[in-house]
């Protein structure tokens, strides 16, 4: 077997080609989510706080001098970032309880199966022995 053949064997099976759907899949819902969180969410979240935009907090470790820029902490983008994060992670959990729910199958309880004659001939003989052993 030719290494190109197992490789596209490998490429072409069901998980691989499912995991790359899911990412490709997952990055689309993540820039979406992301624009609902910056678009949508931080507008006026910001705007209950007095009008402060998340993304304009900063620290000035060092102020810029001549040509070299300034070294700043921008940690209002780190702040929405976390907001994506959490969106998404509730979207997903969402999403795949959903799924669940119309995926999960209702388990049809079998019946009883009837028991052999032969079952059905040794729990006789067990009771009569019971039967002679309290007789005695």
């Amino acid at each position: 077997m030719s290494i190109f053949k197992e490789f596209r064997d490998f490429a072409m099976r069901g998980n691989v080609v499912d995991l790359a759907v899911g990412v490709i899949i997952g990055a689309a819902f993540g820039k979406i989510v992301s624009s609902l969180v910056a678009n949508i969410i931080m507008p006026p979240l910001g705007l209950l706080i007095g009008g402060v935009d998340f993304k304009q907090f900063s620290w000035v470790l060092r102020p810029a001098q001549g040509d070299v820029p300034a070294v700043v902490m921008e940690y209002g983008v780190f702040l929405q970032t976390i907001f994506d994060f959490v969106i998404i992670a509730f979207a997903i959990f969402i999403a795949i309880k959903l799924m669940n729910k119309l995926y999960q199958k209702k388990e049809v309880e079998k019946p009883a199966a009837k028991p052999s004659a032969e079952e059905v001939l040794l729990t006789e003989i067990r009771d009569l022995l019971k039967q002679q052993n309290n007789k005695i």
